[in-house]
């Protein structure tokens, strides 16, 4: 007990903190970031009606648009100059991921270290640009074939809003970029973070409007609550969850003199794909109906009807095709982000081993089914967190910013911010120790 006060005592070190005067500048850069990106969330698309559009947003809330308005922050539902958000930009670090793994030459890339990052970085912009301008058109046309959404449909309209949209996501691209530069780092997840964060006041207070009203019972929220903690405690848990091999490296002789051999750790995290399968299952989950909606198609067959109405939100036939997909993109991306191959090989180079296993193929094996267990349990763990709160969610009528998603999203992001100040406290402490020793060894020499 006295080792894990003493543990939070150091990571809350407020002294430090008001000694840091550099990170106290990252993180006043950092919110005054974020406010302007706030602020973009509010300045309108020109030459539409924004009351037409409300009304015809609520009838899609609960579809994909629904999602996609929580990670822009309300952009969506107010077709605001940030609409597109950051999630172009996101597909393409995902497809560029993809390409990585499959063609030669941009493995090749990876593999060279800093420069081959930028290159792959500067591809990466190539292809958010590109996304950008499909997805913006996409919105123009669907924009302009609502009822009286666009004051004056033609080709300037069609121009000024790819141009606005575009322009703003990649602003939101380069306001990431200096965020995780010049501020406290995680800049893109920082600012889906602030999107969804800004969302929570309203929906608690639907929630608490709902208990007023008599639509919600006093116990059934307090449930809620409880259900929030218990999810929130859990993704704390299983986000810090780690398997640790053992990794040993043999003697070395200097000169005359007997090393012996270092031992570390390889820490294989127990949610690799960190909070994209759930993303990935819900767009796609969610986008049939939203097509369905959008193209008003009252004239599909019955089998089409039938197969739309039990993948709506909430229905058991979404939520088994929801867990299904959620454990799919979980090994997918596991698969995408970690090569046990590459692991292997680097530590053969270096002369590690894993006691038991010969360097190379046994080694990359054994990496690869330690690694297969845990993305298991890391896979149930995104199911039971997701559909918890989504079984709660049809049940009650409780606001979408309270699911799984949201949740995982919003902690997960503040764990990393928390460690990142971490890191910036502790730089700091070490450079103070290294201008006091450098002080008493000019005292000395004197």
């Amino acid at each position: 007990m006295a080792s894990a006060a003493e543990q939070l005592a150091s990571n809350l070190n407020f002294a430090a903190f008001a000694k840091a005067e550099d990170l106290k500048k990252r993180i006043w850069f950092t919110i005054g970031a974020l406010l302007v990106y706030r602020l973009g969330t509010y300045i309108p698309l020109p030459g539409i009606n924004p009351d037409a559009f409300a009304q015809a947003f609520s009838s899609q809330s609960k579809g994909v648009l629904g999602m996609f308005n929580m990670f822009a922050g309300g952009a969506v539902q107010r077709m605001a100059i940030f609409a597109l958000g950051i999630m172009p930009y996101i597909s393409a670090s995902i497809i560029m991921q993809l390409m990585t793994s499959v063609i030669p030459s941009l493995e090749a890339l990876k593999k060279e270290g800093e420069q081959g990052r930028k290159i792959i970085n500067q591809y990466t912009r190539y292809g958010t640009v590109l996304l950008a301008l499909i997805q913006a058109y996409g919105i123009s046309i669907g924009l302009e074939g609502g009822n009286g959404i666009v004051n004056d449909p033609g080709m300037f309209f069609r121009i000024s809003t790819v141009v606005t949209l575009v322009g703003g996501t990649m602003f939101l691209m380069w306001l990431g970029e200096q965020i995780t530069a010049r501020g406290i780092g995680n800049g893109i997840s920082l600012i889906i973070f602030s999107g969804i964060v800004a969302g929570l006041p309203r929906a608690i207070s639907g929630t608490l409007e709902l208990g007023r009203t008599g639509a919600l019972s006093t116990g059934l929220i307090l449930a809620i609550i409880v259900l929030a903690i218990i999810v929130i405690a859990l993704i704390v848990f299983f986000e810090r969850a780690q398997r640790r091999l053992l990794i040993q490296y043999p003697k070395r002789q200097v000169g005359n003199r007997m090393f012996q051999g270092d031992t570390s750790h390889l820490p294989l995290k127990l949610n690799t794909s960190g909070v994209i399968p759930p993303i990935f299952a819900s767009s796609l989950l969610l986008l049939p109906a939203t097509v369905a909606g959008f193209s008003q198609a009252t004239n599909l067959p019955a089998w089409a009807s039938t197969i739309l109405a039990s993948l709506g939100h909430g229905q058991p036939l979404y939520m088994i095709f929801y867990a299904g997909m959620i454990v799919f993109f979980a090994f997918f991306y596991t698969a995408i982000v970690f090569n046990p191959k590459d692991t292997a090989d680097q530590l053969k180079k270096h002369s590690g081993f894993i006691p038991g296993y010969r360097p190379g193929e046994r080694t990359a094996d054994y990496i690869d089914y330690v690694l297969t267990r845990i993305t298991v349990v890391g896979a149930i763990y995104l199911v039971l967190v997701c559909l918890l709160p989504e079984f709660l969610i049809s049940a009650t009528g409780v606001p979408f910013y309270l699911g799984g998603t949201s949740l995982l999203i919003v902690v997960s992001v503040t764990l990393d911010t928390v460690a990142q100040i971490q890191g910036h406290l502790i730089a700091h402490q070490y450079e103070g120790l290294i201008k006091k020793s450098k002080l008493r060894g000019g005292k000395r020499s004197r």
